[in-house]
């Protein structure tokens, strides 16, 4: 005669749905964020610091000084991309005036999409 099949018991059900309806309202909340722009715009300033990032999810950080009034301390813009083409237009540009066009992102729930909310899609040499 077989033994039967062990029974789950309700707790273990009812923990299994709610880490799955957990896990599921987790990421629509990541895909929300990521989908829809708080804000655009462009800086313009010297692109003085970039550089590849992360330990599992690897993103490029960069770091433009702009200069509001000569002779003052810049401010610093820093921002985040994940796109190779953008990142090899940024590192030919290093060091020169450039304009990045860039989404803001609010409250993305994880440092592993990027370090900062700014995302540049574009970086364009200014003369």
């Amino acid at each position: 005669m077989d033994a039967p099949a062990p029974r789950r018991s309700r707790w273990s059900l009812w923990i299994g749905g709610a880490v799955l309806v957990i896990s599921g309202a987790v990421a629509l909340f990541t895909w929300t964020t990521l989908s829809f722009a708080y804000s655009n715009g462009e800086r313009v300033g010297y692109l003085q610091k970039f550089s590849r990032k992360g330990w599992l999810c690897k993103t490029w950080e960069g770091e433009l000084a702009m200069e509001t009034t000569p002779g003052l301390v810049p401010e610093k813009f820093y921002f985040t991309t994940r796109s190779d083409p953008v990142a090899d237009r940024a590192n030919a540009v290093l060091g020169k005036r450039v304009r990045v066009r860039y989404a803001q992102h609010k409250f993305v729930p994880s440092t592993c999409f990027g370090d900062t909310e700014y995302f540049v899609g574009g970086v364009e040499p200014v003369d």
